[in-house]
């Protein structure tokens, strides 16, 4: 488990709420348990937004989509100890970009599927020194294994968000 005092404090929520164990692990189970909730979604609750101006629950599955790309780009480039600093991504302008509304929700999950497992396989093919290696991102330094701890939070974070407040 990465140790979470040298994880950028904004991130450690994340990784907290996974309550420890083994990254590859975790990955495969948040993903799993994400898929297997959001496939009983339907067509018109995957529309819903529970306040105005909040994003549809497709808004929220392809945010965590495109979130993964980002941080497993991010951790790709400091896994080989690329030293120039990355910038920052701000979800609120990718949300209305996307479309996710016009998409099915087996369209989204697909992807998301697909953008798991190659971050599973990225993830998988890491040393333990690799994990250890860390670089700048939106003015923070972070370990390669923190981004996929928080990878696999920020899922977790989201589906209990979509519980709570999307699917009561």
């Amino acid at each position: 488990m990465v140790d979470i005092q040298k994880v950028p404090e904004f991130y450690r929520g994340y990784i907290e709420t996974l309550g420890g164990g083994e990254l590859v692990p975790l990955l495969l189970k948040t993903g799993d348990e994400f898929i297997s909730y959001c496939n009983r979604i339907t067509e018109q609750q995957g529309l819903y937004r529970y306040e105005d101006g909040k994003w549809s629950i497709k808004d929220v599955i392809l945010h965590v989509t495109d979130a993964e790309r980002v941080f497993a780009y991010r951790a790709l480039r400091f896994a080989r100890n690329d030293s120039n600093e990355l910038s920052g991504f701000e979800q609120n302008d990718y949300v209305p970009e996307a479309n996710a509304d016009d998409r099915t929700i087996h369209n989204l999950l697909t992807e998301f599927t697909n953008v798991r497992a190659a971050s599973v396989d990225l993830f998988s093919s890491f040393s333990q020194e690799i994990r250890e290696r860390t670089g700048m991102a939106n003015g923070v330094e972070m370990s390669v294994e923190a981004i996929g701890y928080i990878i696999s939070g920020h899922l977790k974070h989201h589906l209990e968000i979509i519980q709570e407040r999307y699917t009561k």
